[in-house]
């Protein structure tokens, strides 16, 4: 597929997006906004996409939104938002296949809640994350205000929010906003050793494990013990969990197609 902002590519079950506008530090404009939806869609309509890999180009992940894209113009953010990042954001988190942050830079602002809206999150040291709303007077969006209570609890939530504290790569590994941190030289190929592993799983059941882990966090136990037998019935009528049994048995490495 051919886009103006992004590129995207698929190889052997992985799909990679790179948000690229280097020379805004990948900020988003409307054109970037609305191309990454699309890419995402694509990738979820792709039969032969196992995994996806988003990353920024250049220097930086993603800068945020590009306030030079609407400086002078009169705003309505509620609407600005319903229309441009939820979708984005919406669209990741039921994604039924998982999304691997490449955090190759500081993640800032919008472009902040995006890595932090990922599955898994692996960043070279000289990377971070900053919530900057505040520093020109605006709440969090894009999903933040969800996910960071979440990662690092209520207290350090506020604190981030309201002080705009920059996270290094490696205290967001310690305080669990991401999931691994490796030298620069590193990044590409412990980036692509995760995607592996995702592209060959049983991606069916990856998929129903990322809701139900969604759906548990505004559910109660019963409902909990009631997902679970669902999707495991699903899962278990499901040609990757045959092949995973007749694997076993036969001590040899599993073939999952994700199906």
């Amino acid at each position: 597929m051919t886009f103006n902002t992004i590129t995207y590519t698929t190889d052997q079950g992985i799909t990679n997006i790179t948000l690229n506008r280097p020379d805004r530090y990948n900020a988003f404009n409307e054109e970037m906004r609305s191309e990454l939806l699309a890419a995402m869609e694509a990738a979820e309509a792709d039969t032969g996409c196992r995994v996806i890999v988003l990353s920024g180009s250049g220097k930086a992940f993603s800068s945020g939104q590009d306030l030079k894209d609407i400086e002078g113009k009169k705003i309505n953010f509620s609407d600005f938002l319903k229309k441009g990042y939820n979708p984005v954001i919406r669209n990741m988190r039921n994604m039924p296949k998982p999304i691997i942050c490449k955090l190759n830079g500081v993640a800032a602002g919008a472009g902040c809640s995006l890595a932090l809206a990922c599955d898994y999150i692996i960043a070279h040291d000289q990377a971070s994350l900053v919530e900057v709303f505040v520093g020109i007077g605006l709440v969090l969006d894009s999903g933040s205000s969800y996910f960071l209570p979440r990662l690092v609890g209520s207290a350090r939530a506020f604190e981030l929010a309201t002080m705009g504290s920059k996270v290094s790569a490696t205290k967001a590994a310690e305080w669990g906003m991401i999931n691994a941190v490796v030298s620069v030289d590193e990044l590409e190929e412990e980036t692509n050793k995760v995607a592996q592993y995702y592209a060959n799983a049983p991606t069916l059941a990856v998929g129903m494990m990322k809701k139900m882990l969604n759906d548990s966090m505004s559910s109660s136990l019963e409902e909990v013990l009631e997902y679970e037998a669902h999707y495991q019935q699903l899962a278990g009528d499901s040609t990757d969990y045959t092949e995973g049994v007749a694997a076993f048995i036969e001590k040899r490495k599993p073939k999952f197609t994700g199906s």
